[in-house]
């Protein structure tokens, strides 16, 4: 067998094969079979396969997130190849691998400093967030709003129960904190309601006697005062609260009863006496209709003449119903406003300084596209097509001024 050599390394003619380090020649192995160029390429691969070794663990201590491997396995992989390096019977830069691995267990040590910095933040932030749910919980104690704050109590113990665990000693404290405040509320919570369940008695013995009254005048004819004394009753039975919820429906119900008894009876009789106003209310619904069918206005003397008549007849016809009064008179008058401007807009028309405005801005208007029209002809002319344009365009935006100019003056001359 022949020798074969490259710079980390060769084979000598019985078949040994060596790496070159710092130190010397050291015998990786020993090749019987092929040439030596393939006994190198062979103990070559074996430095490859190393060299991926180094590069995958460089790489993954180059990623961070979940994915990045924790700093303490980076450590330990990077001791096992530097065993695996150290002795290795492969043919290559050794040493530049193990000065790579030197590099990488700073990386890793930086990498474990990162996460043991995390980990305090973490903590550090965890702690905050159980130290502000025990104080909001304790401000919550001291609450009125029972069931915003006994909703919100939940809430503060789900937060808790999802947020990391502190040291024993933190954490025993703050849920301590967070517990004396939730049993306070608790305790103030179920006293607050056996108050309430107390008040809600007097609250119903109040209202019994709301009832008893009510009941008293249901059949009064009395009808003035006595619809004062229902308003105050009403008014005290808003203002008593609410008794038990099985029992606050049926004493409202019996109390209702009695004020609508007396009121039903009330407003018969006052039906009885808006008779008369309902049939006058009917007379001007006609006289409305007469009124409305003047509109539009055309010949503004006859209809202030037909107006005048009918104002005579309303006068006559007498009061109608308080309720029905403003939706009546606000038509008739509506009428009587259409009319007051046809008489406006004949004065307007007739008004000679309004004239002789319309007429000049309409001949002013007239000289003006006269002008445009001869500098548009020349500019054509002389094959000034971009001039010419602009010419006609101005002309085109007048005719529009014109045509609304000549429309103003028209209603001079009707």
């Amino acid at each position: 067998m022949g020798e074969a050599t490259e710079a980390w390394g060769r084979v000598a003619e019985d078949g040994t094969v060596y790496v070159r380090t710092a130190d010397g020649e050291r015998q990786v192995g020993s090749w019987a079979a092929g040439s030596p160029d393939e006994a190198l390429a062979y103990y070559q691969r074996k430095f490859d396969g190393l060299k991926v070794e180094v590069d995958l663990i460089a790489n993954r201590l180059k990623q961070s997130g979940p994915s990045a491997p924790s700093p303490k396995d980076a450590l330990d992989k990077i001791g096992k190849l530097r065993e695996s390096i150290s002795g290795a019977n492969a043919v290559g830069d050794l040493e530049g691998l193990l000065a790579r691995l030197d590099g990488l267990v700073e990386l890793a040590e930086q990498r474990k400093a990162e996460h043991r910095a995390v980990r305090e933040q973490q903590q550090a932030e965890a702690r905050g967030a159980k130290q502000a749910l025990a104080e909001e919980a304790e401000r919550l104690a001291a609450s009125t709003e029972w069931r915003v704050a006994g909703d919100r109590m939940k809430v503060l113990l789900d937060e808790w129960k999802a947020a990391p665990r502190l040291d024993r000693k933190t954490d025993d404290e703050l849920w301590h904190r967070l517990s004396q405040a939730r049993s306070a509320f608790a305790k103030r919570r179920k006293q607050h309601f056996a108050e309430l369940d107390a008040q809600r008695v007097e609250i119903r013995a109040h209202k019994e006697q709301l009832i008893a009254e009510a009941e008293a005048l249901q059949d009064s004819t009395d009808w003035n005062p006595t619809a004062g004394r229902f308003r105050d009753l009403m008014s005290e039975w808003k203002t008593a609260g609410r008794a038990q919820r099985d029992v606050e429906d049926e004493l409202w119900k019996r109390f209702k009863a009695a004020q609508d008894t007396f009121f039903a009876a009330r407003n018969a009789i006052l039906d009885e006496r808006n008779g008369a106003e309902r049939e006058n209310l009917a007379a001007k619904e006609l006289l409305v209709v007469e009124a409305e069918a003047l509109l539009p206005i055309t010949d503004h003397r006859a209809a202030r003449t037909a107006l005048r008549s009918l104002n005579e007849r309303w006068e006559a016809i007498g009061p109608v119903p308080r309720d029905a009064r403003q939706r009546i008179e606000g038509r008739l008058h509506t009428v009587d406003r259409a009319v007051a401007e046809a008489e406006a807009a004949e004065l307007s028309r007739k008004d000679p300084e309004k004239r002789a405005r319309a007429e000049a801005t309409v001949e002013q208007l007239r000289t003006v596209l006269e002008k445009l029209q001869v500098q548009a002809d020349k500019a054509r002319a002389a094959g000034q097509e971009k001039k010419a344009a602009e010419a006609e365009a101005s002309i085109a935006a007048r005719q529009e001024w014109l045509a609304e100019a000549e429309k103003a003056l028209a209603e001079f001359t009707r």
